[in-house]
C-alpha cells in the first residue's frame, strides 16, 4: 500500500510510534489534538512554510510512521496530561497576553507584578524549546492561601502541562516527563521527611537546563541491568509552604508569596466549570502561538537585568527574551530585583556570611600578615551568641572554613592562621554574601 511522507512516497507500510509531540530536523512540528467529547486523537502538523493541517498519523521519512497516543490512555482519560483539542486562531502576541491576563484575573487572585511574569512565562512554556536555560515558577504560602488555585490555573494553559502532587510517586514523574517533554505541575513540593525528597530534587535541579538527563539503573528483559537517561528539561510549576534547603535550587524559582493580602472578592472559592472550559480555548490558541513563534524566538542577551547576579539573569533570560514591551520588561526586571535583593538577604543570615563577617572583621583589626583562627573562632561565637546555645571552639572554627569556605590554614607560630594571601577570595565570597567589605582595603 503506498503511504504519504514528507518528501514523497513510499511503498513501506511502517510500524506506528505513538507521540504526544515531536520535532523534526526540517523544522516540521507535530502535536497531539485532544478531543474529550469525541473521543478522539489526531495530529496537528505545522510544516516549515508555517502550513498547518491535521491527520490520523504522518509519515517522515522511508519508514517511520507517527501517530497519537489513543484517546483511551490513562494520562488523557484522567486530566492529567492536558493537551489542546484543535489548533485555534493565532492573531498578536499582545491580544494573547490580554486574554491571558484577563483568565488570571477571572479565577485567580495574583500581584500585578506576577501576573505580568505568569502571563509570559505561560508563552514561554509553549516555545520553551527554543532555549537551553529556564526559571521555574512557584507559589509559596501556608495552606487555604491559593496556592493550588495558582497552580490548576496557570497549569491548566502551560504546554501540555501533567498535573501531580506530593502524594505521587517518583518513578512515573520521571517516565512521564521524558515521554512527553511537557509542563509538570507540582503542588505540595515540600517532600518532607519522605525518600522521595532526593529524587524531586534531581529532577528540579537538573530539569531546567538542556542536555542534562537523570541517569537512573532499570533491568531490560533480560534481566541486565541497563542505565537510561531520562530527558526532564522544561518548565515547570510549583507550590509548597516553605523552602529547599538547596540554595543553589532556590536561585531558579521565580516566587509568588501567598497569604500576604485578602483575596479579591470577585475570586470564586470553589473551582468553576468554567476554568477548564476557557483554558482549553487557551490551550488551542496558545498551540497556533507554538506554530508561529518555535522558531521566530530565542535568547536575547541584550534583556538580561542590570544589577542582579550572573545566576539570576541566566535563569530569567529566557522568560524575558519573550517581553517585547519594555514597560513590561522593566516592571518584571524590577520584581527580579526584589526577590534577587531577598535571597541576598537571606543568603546574609547564613552561617557562610557570619564567618565571612568574623574574617573581614579580624583581618581589618591586624597589621600582621595573617590571622589566628582563635581570633575568627572569638568574633564568630560573638556575632552569633543570639543563635547558638553554645560557642565552636577553634577546632570546629577551621574545620568551617576549610571545608565550607574552601579557604586554607596553615600553622604559624604554634598556631592555625588564615594568610593575608586569601584576601582576594575572602573578598569575593563577602561580596557574593552581602558582606562589606570596605574595612578590607586597610588590610591589603
Amino acid at each position: 500500500m503506498l503511504r504519504r511522507y514528507a518528501g514523497g512516497m513510499s511503498t513501506n507500510t511502517p510500524s506506528p510510534r505513538p507521540i504526544i509531540s515531536e520535532e523534526f530536523p526540517n523544522k516540521t512540528l507535530v502535536e497531539t489534538l485532544y478531543d474529550a467529547d469525541a473521543e478522539r486523537t489526531m495530529l496537528a502538523i505545522c510544516r516549515p512554510d508555517g502550513t498547518v493541517t491535521t491527520a490520523p498519523d504522518f509519515i517522515y521519512g522511508e519508514n517511520s510512521q507517527i501517530v497519537p497516543y489513543s484517546p483511551q490512555n490513562g494520562l488523557l482519560k484522567s486530566g492529567c496530561l492536558l493537551l489542546p483539542s484543535h489548533v485555534g486562531n493565532f492573531t498578536s502576541k499582545e491580544d494573547l497576553l490580554a486574554d491571558i491576563r484577563a483568565y488570571f484575573h477571572q479565577y485567580v487572585d495574583l500581584s500585578l507584578g506576577f501576573e505580568e511574569i505568569a502571563a509570559h512565562y505561560v508563552l514561554l512554556t509553549w516555545v520553551y524549546d527554543a532555549f537551553n536555560e529556564l526559571p521555574y515558577l512557584r507559589w509559596r504560602g501556608d495552606y487555604g492561601t491559593g496556592k493550588s488555585r495558582a497552580l490548576l490555573t496557570v497549569g491548566s494553559i502551560c504546554y501540555k502541562p501533567f498535573l501531580a502532587s506530593g502524594a505521587s510517586t517518583v518513578s512515573p514523574i520521571f517516565h512521564i516527563l521524558d515521554a512527553t517533554g511537557g509542563t509538570l505541575i507540582l503542588d505540595e513540593a515540600d517532600f518532607r521527611f519522605s525518600d522521595a525528597t532526593a529524587e524531586i530534587v534531581k529532577i528540579l535541579n537538573n530539569g531546567n537546563q538542556r542536555g542534562m538527563p537523570v541517569l537512573r539503573t532499570m533491568a531490560n528483559r533480560h534481566r541486565e541491568l541497563s542505565p537510561q537517561a531520562f530527558r526532564i528539561y522544561g518548565p515547570k510549576l510549583v507550590g509548597m509552604r516553605e523552602s529547599y534547603a538547596d540554595r543553589a535550587l532556590e536561585s531558579r524559582f521565580l516566587t509568588e508569596e501567598t497569604g500576604r493580602r485578602p483575596l479579591r472578592p470577585n475570586i470564586p472559592i470553589y473551582t468553576p466549570a468554567s476554568l477548564a472550559t476557557d483554558a482549553l480555548a487557551l490551550r488551542n490558541r496558545l498551540l497556533a502561538w507554538r506554530f508561529h513563534a518555535r522558531f521566530r524566538v530565542g535568547p536575547d542577551p541584550r534583556r538580561a537585568v542590570t544589577g542582579i547576579e550572573p545566576r539570576f539573569n541566566q535563569t530569567a533570560l529566557a522568560l524575558l527574551s519573550l517581553v517585547d514591551d519594555e514597560q513590561a520588561r522593566a516592571r518584571i526586571g524590577a520584581e527580579l530585583m526584589e526577590q534577587a535583593t531577598r535571597a541576598q538577604e537571606e543568603r546574609a543570615s547564613t552561617s557562610d556570611a557570619l564567618m565571612l563577617q568574623a574574617l573581614v572583621e579580624a583581618f581589618a583589626a591586624t597589621n600582621m600578615p595573617h590571622v589566628p583562627v582563635k581570633d575568627i573562632a572569638h568574633r564568630f561565637n560573638r556575632l552569633t551568641a543570639d543563635d547558638f546555645d553554645r560557642s565552636l571552639t577553634p577546632k570546629a572554627i577551621g574545620h568551617f572554613i576549610r571545608t565550607r569556605l574552601r579557604l586554607p590554614t596553615k600553622k604559624t607560630n604554634g598556631l592555625y592562621t588564615v594568610h593575608i594571601e586569601a584576601l582576594p577570595q575572602i573578598a569575593a565570597l563577602a561580596k557574593r554574601y552581602g558582606v562589606n567589605i570596605a574595612v578590607l582595603n586597610k588590610a591589603a
